[in-house]
């Protein structure tokens, strides 16, 4: 009787995970593995929509067509700044991880991504080189430096607010309300009061640079300043939903360690730099790693309030991306950088698993 309960209980479970399973294949599972297939090809939408014959078979040659050039050779800090970078991330891997700071998987994956961070950057064409596609890694930088400094302000930013929010009192429950309905917009909505407000005619900004005796900037036409209004405008539209899981992460710390604490006299900032910062480690990481992955995949933004300008300064992968396939017709290689981006957001994806499976 029990094998045939338990057995009829796994076919209920099948039988109720069947819808989703089939939608995740169809629209999920089958796309990705369908867009693998495509960038094997050279394959011009336009044509291949007229006549399914049209397309060739050219294998790699689309990977190579994209990140690869002419020429090609390595050097030593070839980009001083990120190699430096990634140098000091390789020593303190290996510090941190001695002093029991981080844990051994954390240590590798900060060293691994250091390594890279000084390889991928020493690469670059010698003298009468170049790269086959000159914009590919210039748009994977500027989405990199719109990662970098996106996360950061999102999960500090919302860590703060969580902290000075966690308070069980009416006007507490106004404020997160209000800090969380930016989250509820469209990108659109987001966009357009961004675009008003980076305006250097009647926008809130000018009017206050104005106010003080300066000249306001043009924000979304200046090169220098473009990717700076286009990391605000996310920081304020992504802070609704960290602010909720830090919040859950706060509420989740007994007050009873408060309480001893405070008897040693650890209260305020060192209260909250010994007891609030350790015991919201795996919310901190879990939060780091789903705004990469939400971040790197920047499209609505950049597109709605730059065009990518100017200059292609605010350019980013996905918006090539769309570019590559649906305005230049080259379905083969824009699904190379599709893949590309896949596996970016598999690693990081794979590392959040690994830290959620860490033991406290």
């Amino acid at each position: 009787m029990a094998s045939r309960s338990k057995l009829s209980q796994t076919q209920a479970a099948w039988l109720l995970l069947a819808p989703f399973l089939a939608t995740y294949t169809l629209f999920l599972i089958y796309p990705f593995f369908r867009g693998v297939w495509i960038s094997l090809y050279d394959w011009n939408l336009l044509a291949v929509a007229f006549n399914p014959d049209a397309k060739e078979f050219v294998g790699m040659r689309n990977y190579e067509r994209v990140m690869w050039g002419k020429d090609i050779t390595w050097s030593v800090l070839n980009a001083p700044v990120l190699q430096t970078l990634g140098l000091i991330g390789v020593v303190l891997s290996i510090i941190l991880s001695r002093m029991g700071r981080l844990s051994r998987f954390n240590a590798i994956a900060l060293g691994i991504g250091s390594v890279l961070l000084v390889i991928l950057p020493g690469f670059h064409p010698a003298e009468g080189g170049r790269w086959y596609d000159r914009r590919f890694w210039p748009t994977v930088g500027n989405t990199l430096v719109f990662v970098g400094f996106t996360v950061p302000g999102v999960t500090i930013s919302a860590l703060v607010l969580a902290a000075a929010l966690n308070r069980e009192t009416r006007a507490m429950s106004i404020l997160r309300t209000l800090f969380f309905l930016s989250q509820v917009l469209s990108v659109t909505v987001v966009t357009l009061i961004w675009q008003i407000m980076f305006s250097p005619r009647q926008g809130l900004i000018a009017n206050i640079t104005e106010t003080f005796g300066g000249t306001p900037i043009n924000w979304l036409t200046d090169q220098q300043f473009a990717m700076a209004a286009i990391v605000i405008a996310t920081v304020w539209w992504s802070l609704g939903i960290a602010m909720i899981l830090f919040l859950a992460g706060l509420q989740d710390i007994s007050k009873d360690i408060y309480e001893a604490a405070a008897l040693d006299n650890a209260k305020g900032a060192r209260a909250f730099w010994y007891i609030t910062l350790p015991n919201l480690t795996r919310t901190i990481s879990v939060v780091v790693i789903l705004q990469i992955i939400l971040h790197f995949q920047v499209f609505g933004q950049p597109h709605l309030m730059t065009r990518g300008g100017p200059n292609d300064t605010t350019q980013v992968l996905v918006r090539y991306i769309y570019q590559t396939g649906f305005r230049d017709s080259e379905l083969g290689r824009a699904s190379a950088m599709a893949v590309f981006l896949f596996l970016i957001m598999g690693s990081f994806s794979i590392i959040q698993f690994v830290i959620g499976r860490e033991k406290d």
